[in-house]
């Protein structure tokens, strides 16, 4: 299975959806350009420029990826609100994703409440899917 990653504009149950991505989606696979964002304009290019050079990429034009209806499932996700790029993991708890001592926890009293995808949900299970399936031939 893949790392999964939704970006958004926006932290509060109105926030934006961007894209997604469904391998290295942890900070370190993430482009620097993208969480060193300090405007929402270079945000925007910046995920839109590293989802364009990516195979595994979902844009909102192609429909929500996965087969859960919000980003409470998503191994990470981005948000540009007020200047930074926040992250969280597993919909808990908003944390700096340029730190490297990162701490994540799980906190029922942190989670994220994210936007219902269901209306739009177009689950892929292709290469945008970051599943791994393995076909064993017999002869």
């Amino acid at each position: 299975m893949g790392t999964r990653a939704d970006f958004y504009i926006g932290k509060s149950i109105d926030m934006r959806w961007i894209g997604s991505i469904a391998w290295d989606g942890a900070p370190y696979g993430i482009d620097k350009a993208v969480l060193e964002s300090k405007t929402e304009e270079s945000f925007l290019e910046g995920v839109d420029f590293f989802l364009k050079s990516r195979e595994d990429a979902t844009l909102p034009e192609q429909g929500w990826p996965w087969p859960w209806q919000n980003s409470q499932l998503t191994d990470f996700v981005y948000a540009f609100d007020k200047g930074k790029v926040s992250a969280a993991c597993f919909g808990v708890g908003w944390f700096d994703p340029l730190e490297t001592n990162m701490e994540i926890t799980a906190n029922d009293e942190e989670k994220i409440d994210f936007p219902d995808m269901s209306d739009i949900q177009k689950v892929d299970f292709g290469a945008r899917s970051g599943i791994i399936i393995f076909k064993k031939e017999i002869t």
